[in-house]
C-alpha cells in the first residue's frame, strides 16, 4: 500500500495498536495527524 503523502488521522495514537500505527504508517511516508485523551508526550514518540 503505497501512503507517501497521503494524510492519516489516528485517534488513540498516544498509546498502543494506535502508536505503532502511527508510527509506522509515518516510516512509509504518510503525513499523520494524531489525537490523543491521555499524554501529549508519548503521543509525539
Amino acid at each position: 500500500m503505497d501512503v507517501t503523502d497521503r494524510v492519516v488521522l489516528i485517534t488513540g495514537a498516544s498509546s498502543g495498536v494506535g502508536a505503532a500505527l502511527a508510527s509506522k504508517l509515518s516510516a512509509m511516508g504518510a503525513r499523520v495527524v494524531v489525537n490523543y485523551s491521555r499524554s501529549a508526550e508519548a503521543a509525539e514518540a
